[in-house]
């Protein structure tokens, strides 16, 4: 969108958006540090609580539970009470969650404690999509999310590297506690520098009524097909990689694939790094072609779909032990494409949704992929314990849920265009009238 076709009432970006943004975006940051924490202790909690597969799944399946069923609250509450209240509440309660995991002597005290950093955590990647819609020109909307999400792998690498040498350097406790500090660090820089909005760019009084105003902010997003679509996009494309880096990456290399505890962490540190260049090169190609959101999201469900079932098979195919390690390699860096896919479905369901309802939309969106990866991580679990740790068929769930989430996306998207053809023009005739 040139200069001359800007919105009314665009915020105008600059370096001091720049700067306010970057706060919100390392309180994701490290929201994504504690979130990821566990991908690189799976193996150490299994053993420090004594839990079976499915126990383990279960730590990230209820902090993704309570992560999912927050998204549409957190967007209702974003809209209703801006970013700095919102975010201040996360970071207070996801800090208090990786802090109640160092100390937690049980498997129960450590399951209450990864739900109460889901909950924080939810609060988080609404909150920053919300902040750059509030202080960047709406043209630069794909690039910014995609940016936020790449700060977020970031946070998964430093999680991978550092976290993980902790980890087995000063045991559990003080890994997991000392880490905690980041926390209280974002929440500082949060209450002393972030704000909602650029002066004179606040946004209009909207009405808030209880009970039928969360109703109609729900209905009234569920309603644009570009909100669903953008749902059944993220649902599709991000839980492969959320999967393999959350819990189960780990075990498959080391258990199935023989690989060391070194090789292995090197392999998942290879996702996180396709997922930062890949998120770049997706920002930047949406922002000037908006038309190639729905090839890159099916192109990416493609790729992962055949490098997985290459993946899978090849021990069968080729007589083999495991799959060989450049094989390994090329499925680590397709899983880095998956991260930015996942964005794509926000590129659907913000031009679909007025300014007031981008946090509800936001949400429903989010939900998408971590439900998947929910369903998946609990199903990888249970395949595993019923197969006796049969790799193969556990992962072959992932099939299951590409196909439900590519039914969706080809049912909804001529819809969507058509109603976002509709609201552009619109918008322009409305742009044209507005007095100068």
């Amino acid at each position: 969108m040139s200069r001359a076709t800007a919105l009314p009432g665009d915020p105008p970006g600059g370096r001091r958006a720049v700067a306010v943004w970057s706060i919100g975006v390392s309180v994701y940051f490290v929201a994504v540090i504690f979130r990821t924490s566990l991908g690189v202790a799976g193996l150490d909690a299994a053993d420090r609580f004594g839990v079976n597969a499915s126990a383990l799944a279960t730590f990230s399946i209820l902090q993704l539970l309570v992560y999912a069923g927050m998204q549409i609250p957190v967007g209702l509450l974003v809209d209703r009470l801006g970013t700095k209240k919102v975010l201040t509440i996360g970071v207070v309660l996801f800090t208090a969650g990786q802090l109640g995991f160092a100390l937690s002597p049980s498997y129960g005290m450590a399951l209450a404690s990864r739900a109460l950093l889901g909950c924080g955590d939810a609060m988080t990647f609404i909150s920053v999509l919300r902040l750059g819609t509030r202080w960047f020109p709406a043209r630069r909307g794909p690039l910014v999310a995609q940016l936020a999400g790449l700060a977020g792998m970031a946070g998964n690498l430093v999680s991978t590297l550092l976290l993980a040498r902790l980890l087995h350097g000063i045991g559990w406790t003080a890994a997991f506690a000392g880490s905690a500090l980041a926390g209280v660090v974002v929440l500082v820089l949060l209450l002393v520098f972030l704000k909602d909005h650029p002066e004179g760019h606040e946004p209009e009084p909207f009405p808030h009524r209880g009970s039928a105003y969360v109703r109609r902010q729900i209905a009234a997003s569920w309603r644009e097909p570009g909100t669903r679509l953008g749902l059944w996009v993220h649902f599709t494309t991000q839980f492969p990689a959320m999967v393999f880096l959350l819990l189960w990456g780990l075990p498959f290399l080391v258990e199935a694939q023989g690989l060391s505890r070194a090789t292995a962490g090197e392999l998942l540190t290879l996702v996180v790094l396709s997922n930062m260049v890949v998120g770049l090169v997706y920002g930047q190609i949406v922002a000037r072609h908006h038309g190639a959101r729905l090839p890159l999201a099916l192109g990416t469900v493609a790729a992962t779909a055949t490098l997985w079932a290459s993946t899978l098979a090849y021990p069968a195919l080729a007589s083999a032990d495991r799959a060989p390690m450049w094989l390994l390699i090329v499925l680590c860096v397709v899983l880095g494409a998956c991260g930015p896919a996942s964005m794509l479905g926000f590129d659907f369901a913000r031009p679909a949704n007025p300014p007031e309802r981008q946090g509800t939309a936001s949400g429903i969106t989010n939900m998408g992929g971590f439900v998947a990866s929910m369903t998946t991580l609990f199903a990888v679990g249970v395949l595993l314990d019923a197969t006796g740790d049969d790799y193969t068929v556990a992962f072959s769930s992932v099939f299951v849920l590409q196909a439900l989430g590519l039914s969706q996306i080809l049912r909804l998207r001529r819809r969507a265009a058509r109603r976002e053809r509709e609201r552009l023009v619109a918008s322009r005739v409305e742009t044209v009238h507005v007095p100068a």
